[in-house]
């Protein structure tokens, strides 16, 4: 029995032929490798936040076997305050933040696609600068304490409201929407609100969920403007908990340190169970949004760069 051997033309660069078995080994040994880098930890996460005392104490951290299944430390923070009111203002600042920032991406970016739009290019070539240069992070705080931010949940969101790359991607795919369309919709009577919101939109589905993703992500994530400007740990968003809690390692109330060093709270758990909890918390929204806006992915993102 001969087994054929492909011929390889001569024609094509060597990076178009079909994968030699040497080639799909080595591909997979690398996605392997890649895939235990990603879901390990996140393994680990997960089984610590359900693990028990005694097996976090066996493991003498993180949990990587399961030894003893318990959801205590998530009884523990969803009866936390500071833990669920940190969990609702993250909601608020996501869906309130995510609003804002679509309204005003899609505006200026179908403005920025009508090439009889006012002022459009030297609107655009300011808004592309600041991807470049930016004020500062002492200007930024200046500005926003001046303006009222400070100590006030619009600090989370105004100062990162507009992304440029996002409007820069949104406006490419603006531009490819059909111009018969558009003219079509014109002979019809559509004014450009009209058109924006019956023609282009329904037809920009993918760039929108897209962006969406990238800005509900953005602020689901976002700390660092709370480090900033919310001094009051009352208003803290839930990531703002986890750095102070989890990275810091300092004491969660409830079921940390008391001021003898002790450690207080129920004894089938621990710390670190309770913080890997919340840290667990914080991804199950994205988990579960993701898949539905994933495929719009290629179309939504790298179609409209490319045509940009």
């Amino acid at each position: 029995m001969t087994v054929a051997v492909p011929v390889r033309d001569p024609r094509r660069p060597s990076w178009e032929e079909p994968p030699t078995a040497a080639g799909q080994a080595g591909k997979g040994v690398v996605l392997f490798i890649v895939l235990a880098v990603v879901l390990i930890p996140l393994w680990m996460v997960v089984l610590t936040s359900l693990s028990t005392q005694s097996a976090v104490n066996q493991a003498g951290g993180m949990v990587l076997v399961p030894d003893g299944i318990t959801f205590a430390a998530y009884k523990q923070i969803f009866t936390n305050q500071l833990v669920m009111h940190s969990l609702l203002v993250s909601l608020g600042i996501t869906i309130v933040g995510t609003l804002i920032s679509m309204v005003v991406t899609i505006l200026c970016a179908y403005g920025l696609s009508r090439h009889g739009s006012y002022a459009h290019r030297p609107i655009l070539l300011v808004l592309v600068v600041t991807m470049f240069f930016s004020g500062g992070l002492i200007p930024t705080f200046l500005v926003v304490s001046a303006l009222g931010g400070y100590d006030s949940y619009w600090s989370m969101i105004l100062p990162t409201a507009v992304s440029v790359f996002n409007i820069l991607v949104v406006r490419a795919f603006f531009s490819a929407t059909s111009q018969e369309l558009i003219d079509a919709a014109a002979i019809d009577g559509a004014g450009d609100w009209r058109t924006l919101w019956s023609v282009v939109l329904p037809t920009s589905r993918a760039v929108t969920a897209v962006v969406a993703l990238f800005y509900a992500v953005g602020y689901w994530n976002t700390f660092f403007n709370a480090l900033l400007f919310l001094p009051d740990n009352q208003k803290w968003p839930l990531q703002m908990v986890i750095y102070t809690y989890t990275l810091q390692g300092n004491a969660m109330p409830g079921s940390g340190q008391n001021t003898t060093g002790q450690y207080f709270g129920t004894q089938e758990i621990t710390p670190l169970a309770i913080q890997m909890a919340v840290v667990t918390l914080t991804l199950i929204p994205i988990l579960i949004v993701y898949p539905f806006v994933q495929r719009h992915f290629t179309k939504g993102v790298l179609l409209g760069a490319i045509k940009g």
